[in-house]
């Protein structure tokens, strides 16, 4: 048994209909890396218990996954709003939210982010982005000012399999997009931040009540 073997076996289960997900993902998509999996989706759920944001946004929605971990923790009257660029995994996502007794918290918007954040209404308590890496800076631009004063932002992937501790080819943007990221949120005094070295790298970032 491995450390991950471990963990997994000493934290609370993962659902069904979620197992069920990863399964088909596996066997459907050419890319089932990119979910979150268990223990990151237990953690995400968790974070939701703890901070208890009524509205979530989402960029990157994939195959829902995570989308319906962050639905896990809302409460009732609580909302999450994600978004998908890939118009092809629109009959994927909604068969698995409307599989899902939490379909209702859910608000799914196919799209660019970048067009549909400005057309979203009210603000939020928490942002996960998880989308295409090159261009984290500009959704984090996008998103800061309809985050609340005190909401957290989520930011997956930044450690990007150690890519940013070497010197990266000036032709891969993704990881030119995360070192860019982190060095903007490391030098961002309008937030707090830590980064967990969980699974790929997970950045929480804190924004600060005085935030102008």
């Amino acid at each position: 048994m491995n450390q991950d073997e471990y963990i997994t076996n000493h934290i609370d289960g993962e659902p069904p209909l979620l197992a069920a997900l990863n399964r088909k993902a596996h066997v459907d998509l050419l890319r089932p890396r990119m979910i979150a999996g268990h223990l990151q989706g237990r953690i995400l759920k968790m974070l939701v218990r703890m901070y208890r944001p009524q509205r979530i946004l989402e960029i990157g929605t994939y195959t829902g996954y995570a989308t319906l971990c962050l639905a896990e923790g809302l409460p009732e009257d609580g909302e999450i709003h994600t978004i998908e660029i890939d118009d092809e995994m629109e009959d994927f996502i909604r068969n698995q939210f409307n599989r899902s007794d939490l379909k209702n918290r859910i608000h799914l918007h196919i799209g660019n982010a970048l067009d549909l954040i400005p057309l979203l209404e009210g603000m939020f308590d928490m942002v996960f982005i998880d989308a295409d890496k090159r261009a984290y800076c500009e959704y984090y631009e996008a998103v800061f000012d309809k985050v609340k004063k005190g909401g957290i932002i989520l930011a997956d992937n930044t450690l990007w399999s150690g890519k940013v501790l070497e010197e990266p080819h000036p032709g891969d943007k993704q990881t030119l997009g995360i070192i860019r990221f982190n060095e903007m949120i490391a030098g961002d005094r309008r937030v707090e931040k830590v980064i967990l070295p969980l699974r790929d790298g997970l950045t929480i970032i804190y924004k600060n009540s005085a935030s102008l």
